[in-house]
């Protein structure tokens, strides 16, 4: 039994050897850096110590991935979810349940049926609010249990709220109080209506429409780069700002299209997602097919130390429903190169995945998001 940092509730994960011993052995190397994550998590905050609000929604993710694929994670995932559901409420930095838009206010008011207050975890940004949505829909996925599905669509519900109508009459701000349009809430947003449509049949009809709204109104407009690529948002005048291309803007939609693929099939939305993937590996893996994003070279921090992991749990799923050579090599290199050259003594990793693990700040962040990457490879 393993106790996490300063309270006596207990995380329970198998204990497992350290060191290169299992090095070839992707699940047992993913349960290692589980029990390493863990030593960040407060059980009296129900999050990660030293990370903020959105990325605790990302740890949750990741913990659930690793729970689909190896039972024995399953009662330390379960723990973490009731208890982050019941804990991390007080932690949200700006909660419901009135959030001032644009067109005014977005009020919120939660089902009866569901114990849970859904507006405890809408905060000021939009994208925020996915996250979180994404986390708990991957809680039922492991549980079926449907307090989080449900928490999951109220925060949807919370979401559709805020459509907007100025870029080619549609898509949703970054935040309620700011009008710049970036790609990664549209992203999220498609991938909970996606992800909704295929948990929730009696909704399905309404999902799947939100979901080919979102994707119909984003190839519309200019968030692609001329390479296939995805910059990070518009312009006020709608056109593409050139920003930079992160991992994450190039993950997130691809989760989105599988499972929009699944919920309504059409060749089309796996072909984009081969494309938009093909694209992203091309300009931000080096020739050992590992991930970086640019600001590896100066600062990653607060945001760009979750973003590479994120991409690769998303290409996993890519890889799972259009397989590809080249998707699982760079999955595979990837982790075992987190494995190889960016673990420190610890057993924390870092935010270069080509190493050494010693090169600018390790925290909950750097290491979850490289605990992604080797869950994407033990799930291949």
């Amino acid at each position: 039994m393993l106790f996490s940092r300063g309270f006596l509730a207990p995380v329970l994960i198998p204990i497992a050897l350290s060191g290169s011993v299992f090095a070839n052995d992707g699940r047992e190397r993913a349960e290692e850096a589980l029990r390493t994550l863990q030593g960040y998590y407060n059980d009296g905050t129900g999050l990660w110590n030293t990370i903020g609000w959105w990325n605790g929604a990302n740890c949750m993710t990741a913990i659930a991935n690793l729970a689909l694929i190896d039972p024995s994670v399953v009662e330390t995932a379960d723990y973490v979810f009731n208890n982050t559901l019941n804990k991390a409420p007080p932690s949200n930095p700006n909660p419901g349940p009135e959030v001032k838009t644009n067109s005014g206010k977005r009020s919120f008011s939660t089902r009866a049926a569901n114990p849970v207050n859904a507006s405890q975890w809408l905060d000021s940004a939009y994208d925020d609010d996915a996250w979180w949505a994404l986390a708990w829909i991957a809680a039922y996925d492991v549980t079926e249990d449907n307090t989080y599905l449900t928490l999951a669509e109220d925060i949807f519900a919370a979401l559709v709220k805020a459509w907007g109508t100025r870029c080619g009459g549609g898509g949703i701000y970054w935040n309620p109080t700011d009008s710049y349009i970036n790609a990664i809430t549209n992203e999220l947003f498609l991938s909970v209506a996606a992800h909704l449509a295929n948990r929730v049949p009696s909704k399905k009809t309404e999902y799947v429409q939100w979901a080919i709204k979102e994707w119909d109104w984003f190839t519309a407009q200019g968030f692609f780069g001329q390479n296939h690529t995805i910059n990070d948002g518009l312009l006020d005048n709608c056109e593409n700002n050139g920003a930079t291309v992160w991992s994450y803007n190039q993950g997130v939609v691809l989760g989105g299209l599988v499972e929009l693929n699944k919920a309504a099939p059409d060749n089309t939305y796996l072909e984009s997602a081969n494309t938009i993937a093909k694209a992203a590996i091309d300009t931000l893996a080096d020739s050992n097919h590992v991930i970086h994003d640019w600001c590896e070279t100066s600062s990653c921090e607060p945001d760009g130390t979750q973003f590479k992991g994120i991409f690769i749990r998303n290409l996993e799923m890519l890889q799972r429903a259009s397989p590809s050579d080249l998707y699982k090599s760079v999955i595979e290199n990837s982790a075992n190169s987190i494995w190889e050259k960016d673990r420190n003594d610890q057993g924390q990793f870092g935010v270069n995945w080509a190493g050494p693990a010693n090169v600018g700040k390790i925290d909950a962040s750097t290491h979850s998001s490289a605990f992604d990457a080797l869950v994407a490879a033990a799930a291949i």
